[in-house]
């Protein structure tokens, strides 16, 4: 049986991938890594958990030791609008904390799982059907720590054979927990308003087309892949993945089919416009499809229907 350490396990993706891994793998083997933040509830009940600061090599090698981690998936990272926010911060847990986990993987033979995104593009790679293999030539802190991580898993895997794997995630859509600091986070933050206030001020402006993706799908893309067959992955890290594209405007439309007088207006943040200004509308997605089978089970539409229904649940039990 695997024995897998989640970084980052108390965050977005984290959360609901450690719980999912547990629920596959047993709970006893999966081990939640934290930093600052404590677990509570099911996260907390569920499976061990211990502090685990990926910037701290000799406490993360502890971690690896001490549960006979043979499977490491590596979640600890700074968001897009927060790391600009504080650049230095972001390239020390997205690089160097990244760098302790390659390195603890390398000496006690563990495979990693490393999430990248479609901040590791840039203003002048196609914006349209993002290719695979593109130029990637980010402006943000986070791009160029997600591009970093990209090359450095790819080091390791071929200098020394360390199992890397990853996938360029688009924007993450959740019903269980809040967004946290990201670009994308509007396309979460929406849903709440519109069932608690049925209205909603959009940061970014109509026409903002990006890629997005619901969290049951983020979190099957990360085990699918990771349980794949080695011999069929060509490309190995930071493969494309898609599961629906939109902007602010076809995002109301589809709430409104479920709640009708729902209202949108636009206060643009700068900064955050200009950064989803330099991702992709859409990326390309075959690499994956053919390399591991890689195949999305929610679209708008769907993934709408059960965003408000979740919501509307938490609001009537007065959960939010």
């Amino acid at each position: 049986m695997k024995k897998i350490l989640v970084t980052g396990s108390v965050g977005q993706i984290g959360s609901e991938l450690t719980l999912e891994l547990r629920k596959r793998f047993g709970g006893s083997n999966v081990v939640a890594g934290i930093n600052r933040t404590q677990p509570t509830g099911e996260l907390a009940d569920s499976g061990p958990f211990l502090k685990v600061d990926t910037t701290n090599i000799e406490e993360l090698a502890s971690a690896v030791k001490k549960y006979n981690i043979d499977t490491i998936y590596h979640l600890a990272a700074v968001l897009s609008a927060v790391g600009e926010k504080n650049p230095g911060l972001a390239w020390n847990i997205g690089v160097n904390g990244l760098y302790n986990v390659l390195e603890v993987a390398r000496e006690y033979k563990c495979a990693v799982f490393f999430p990248s995104s479609i901040g590791a593009f840039g203003p002048t790679t196609p914006l349209d059907n993002t290719p695979q293999d593109t130029i990637q030539r980010p402006t943000s802190m986070y791009g160029v720590t997600k591009v970093t991580g990209e090359m450095l898993c790819d080091y390791y895997f071929l200098r020394f054979g360390v199992d890397t794997r990853g996938v360029r995630y688009p924007g993450i859509i959740s019903n269980v927990t809040l967004p946290g600091g990201g670009t994308t986070d509007y396309a979460v933050e929406i849903f709440y308003e519109a069932v608690k206030h049925g209205r909603f001020t959009c940061p970014l402006e109509k026409g903002t087309f990006l890629d997005m993706m619901y969290m049951p799908d983020a979190i099957d893309a990360a085990i699918n892949l990771m349980e794949a067959d080695p011999s069929k992955l060509k490309h190995r890290n930071a493969f494309n993945i898609s599961a629906m594209s939109f902007d602010p405007e076809i995002l109301a439309a589809e709430i409104r089919k479920h709640i009708p007088d729902f209202v949108m207006d636009y206060d643009v943040d700068p900064m955050k416009q200009k950064i989803a200004d330099s991702w992709p509308n859409y990326m390309n997605d075959t690499a994956a499809r053919e390399e591991w089978g890689w195949n999305p089970k929610f679209n708008l539409e769907s993934m709408t229907a059960d965003m408000l229904k979740v919501i509307r649940e938490k609001h009537s039990k007065g959960l939010i």
